[in-house]
């Protein structure tokens, strides 16, 4: 989620779907992360639906990812991109290609990180870049998951940027009285950062995990992070998103986000469904920030009488019958030839 998209990127995302395309891309730009955290999805076994793990998947490095990674790009034409991995800045030095080509293209960009080596410090200066960097919880337990990506580490990295602060929160934290202000109190107080995001744990089908909330804990944390962010306004927590969170869609089909975005696996081909978790989610357990903010948006009534969920299918379908008239035309044009 892109904190400066305006009304004209609006627009020009609905533009996008009328003419059969997503506005949004997800790409994992490498296989390769130092860290091994407990309940990572992107390293799941079904992550991409069982045929092949992430780290199995071919990937690039130097001028090929580069090339590659930009094709992929102008081949889908989106208004946002996000980079995600495996840690991203294992590509640190091809990054320093691909971020300012986004820029030049006017691309809205998101790379999520660790932020396990430095950040670097030239890429402050692009406007359109928002660094977001995945915090697990308080000192002891973050570091305990996610070493060597440690706080220290992450306190050093940071310096000179402004950054987005993400957190998952699990049931070890909701369980814990407090822990989620302490938290906010702790990174609210640094200058690095800009916004300090919640998302809730997302279960898989048929898996069994401690992080994994039951309904009273979800309803728990959205009555806590509805006092915490008049307490800390750097948190980012707007009501549509907790109500989201209290009433996720049921099922991919009934996912803006899911079907806003293109996700794309390490290879840059592999696509990842249904959505960015790949495998198989537990929807009506969705704690995605993006999808809950979209769901809720789209149940939102034009002048109390039409669904925007309702605007949104048509357009789709009309998208899709645009792309299918478009590859027909090219298809034709390419036998003539």
């Amino acid at each position: 989620m892109a904190s400066n998209v305006g009304a004209r990127e609006i627009v020009q995302a609905w533009g996008r779907i009328l003419t059969g395309y997503r506005p949004n891309i997800s790409i994992e730009i490498t296989r390769e992360c130092p860290l091994r955290c407990p309940g990572c999805y992107a390293y799941g076994d079904d992550h991409l639906g069982g045929g092949v793990t992430l780290r199995g998947l071919a990937d690039y490095k130097g001028d090929e990812l580069v090339q590659r990674f930009m094709a992929l790009v102008d081949r889908h034409h989106p208004l946002h991109v996000s980079i995600v991995g495996g840690e991203p800045l294992v590509r640190f030095r091809e990054l320093g290609q691909i971020l300012p080509q986004l820029e030049e293209r006017q691309i809205h960009t998101q790379v999520v990180t660790s932020a396990v080596r430095q950040i670097p410090r030239e890429w402050a200066a692009f406007p359109r870049l928002q660094m977001v960097v995945s915090i697990d919880g308080l000192q002891p337990e973050h570091d305990a998951r996610r070493t060597p990506a440690t706080y220290e580490r992450i306190l050093k990295h940071i310096e000179g940027h402004k950054i987005t602060v993400h957190c998952t929160v699990t049931r070890q934290q909701v369980r814990r009285e407090g822990y989620l202000g302490e938290f906010a109190e702790f990174w609210s107080r640094r200058d690095e950062i800009r916004k300090i995001w919640f998302s809730l744990f997302t279960p898989q089908h048929g898996t069994e995990c401690v992080e994994r909330l039951t309904p009273e804990d979800r309803i728990s944390v959205v009555n806590q992070l509805a006092k915490l962010r008049r307490v800390y306004p750097k948190i980012y927590m707007p009501e549509v998103v907790l109500q989201g969170y209290l009433n996720p869609p049921a099922s991919p089909e009934e996912c803006v986000f899911s079907k806003t975005t293109e996700c794309v696996s390490a290879d840059l081909v592999t696509q990842i469904t249904p959505c960015q978790f790949g495998g198989e989610p537990v929807c009506t357990e969705c704690g995605c920030i993006a999808s809950a903010g979209l769901a809720c948006f789209s149940k939102y009534k034009i002048a109390g009488v039409l669904p925007v969920s309702s605007i949104f299918e048509f357009s789709q379908r009309i998208g899709e019958f645009s792309r299918r008239i478009e590859q027909r035309v090219g298809a034709m044009s390419a036998a003539a030839n």
